[in-house]
């Protein structure tokens, strides 16, 4: 845990901004008719950096027939118009996104072709332009939303900081894995509801009441051992699932406003939560394995050093809690 802190005050001195969440994946969608045209739907979120563009790139022998107009609806954007991709079409031909890289997201591409078939694929900033190849096998479905539930938690520095919050308040092995599986469970129930439209609430609240959940964690790391724990401190499973609940939602806020493939819903959605668990795993396994390979600079280390991460998580939470309050005041 001492360990831990110190990896915990090296990473927070070096927060910017740009630590809020990052994903918030489009949508292109595609739909070719019997006549060959194609109707082309691009959603994407309102709320994105300053200074970002996100453009669909369609193969160059694609010709617009008709003009699209942007209609905001809560937290996205949606613009349809249909191009001619005859007689080329859009299989084997290369489509995606650009400006991914800018936007820190991905995006999801879903083609439905006239003949029933359903091509889908994830455009990253690494890769912005995908080969549509069809039909689409189940396992390009898993594989592609389970690598964006692990790149989506490992992205995310507010929940990967509310999670390294919660192992240093668990403390023991035993109350770390209470802790940790309380925390799952919370966030997979609203990441299933929300993301089938059972649930919903608006993304910039949500995004707010995460950093309010991170603050008041840091408030129970701040107590100290002379004030002593809180209920919440002697029970940090109950505020890991309640916590994670809220977590939850901002999961899968993108993927409820961007859409998910049509046909696939139940293996796309299991997929991305699969992934989801297997980042956070593997972020918990680093930090113990890191604190253990650290654990003989604690002689070392001054005694103020164990307040830092509560002053320095309360810190960081107060800013994103201001700053993404802002962005809802001004929206």
């Amino acid at each position: 845990m001492t360990a831990l802190r110190m990896l915990l005050l090296a990473a927070v001195l070096t927060a910017a901004p740009a630590w809020a969440h990052p994903l918030s994946p489009a949508l292109l969608d595609l739909r070719e008719s019997a006549d060959g045209l194609v109707r082309v739907t691009w959603k994407m979120s309102a709320i994105r950096a300053p200074g970002t563009d996100l453009r669909p790139a369609l193969p160059a022998h694609c010709r617009a027939v008709s003009t699209g107009t942007a209609i905001e609806a809560g937290d996205s954007i949606t613009t349809e118009w249909t191009v001619d991709c005859r007689p080329q079409g859009l299989v084997g031909q290369r489509v995606g996104v650009d400006g991914l890289a800018g936007a820190r997201t991905d995006a999801l591409i879903r083609l439905a072709l006239a003949d029933g078939r359903v091509v889908q694929a994830v455009a990253r900033a690494s890769e912005p332009l995908v080969v549509m190849q069809a039909p689409a096998r189940p396992a390009t479905v898993v594989t592609g939303y389970l690598k964006l539930g692990f790149e989506h938690i490992l992205s995310g520095p507010d929940h990967l900081l509310f999670v390294l919050g919660l192992l240093l308040l668990a403390g023991g092995v035993r109350r770390v894995l209470g802790t940790v599986t309380a925390f799952t469970v919370g966030h997979s129930i609203t990441l299933t509801l929300a993301a089938l439209g059972v649930s919903t609430a608006p993304s910039t609240a949500i995004e707010v009441a995460i950093a309010i959940t991170i603050y008041v964690l840091a408030v129970e790391l701040g107590r100290g051992p002379v004030r002593g724990p809180t209920l919440l401190g002697r029970f940090p499973w109950a505020m890991a699932f309640a916590f994670g609940m809220l977590h939850g939602f901002g999961f899968a806020g993108a993927l409820r406003e961007a859409g998910l493939p049509a046909g696939d819903v139940a293996r796309a959605l299991f997929s991305f939560n699969v992934g989801i668990e297997l980042g956070q795993l593997a972020f918990v396994l680093g930090m113990v394995a890191l604190a253990r390979t650290l654990r003989n600079l604690r002689p070392y280390m001054p005694a103020w050093t164990a307040r830092v991460p509560a002053y320095a998580i309360g810190s960081v939470a107060v800013f994103w809690c201001c700053e993404r309050a802002a962005t809802l005041w001004v929206r």
